[in-house]
């Protein structure tokens, strides 16, 4: 099943760090690296807001505990966001070419 995760990174460098690591290991087909202007949320009951960059990962559900672990070993957050959702429907090439990157 195609799926895709967000995660959220502090800066660009580690976005096209994680992005290149999960690529090289197919764990992902393509990885988006896209610049959130703010990001507000709660951390040790203070509100905090930082910029982040968001990485949108191409992946499959049965890759998705790989990938979860091979993050947490080099992201920099203590909780990384780490969030997938399944695929219903994407353009017919573009799946094809998905799924050669990460076959069933």
């Amino acid at each position: 099943m195609r799926f895709v995760v967000f995660i959220t990174v502090p800066d660009e460098e580690t976005g096209v760090k994680i992005a290149r690591h999960l690529v090289e290991k197919k764990l992902a087909a393509c990885i988006n690296i896209i610049p959130i202007s703010k990001s507000v949320y709660t951390w040790k009951g203070k509100v905090e807001e930082h910029p982040e960059f968001l990485l949108v990962v191409k992946t499959k559900e049965k890759v998705f505990d790989r990938l979860k672990e091979e993050v947490e070993k080099i992201h920099p957050y203590t909780v990384p966001e780490i969030i997938g959702f399944e695929i219903k429907k994407s353009a017919e090439k573009y799946a094809n070419w998905w799924d050669e990157i990460i076959p069933d």
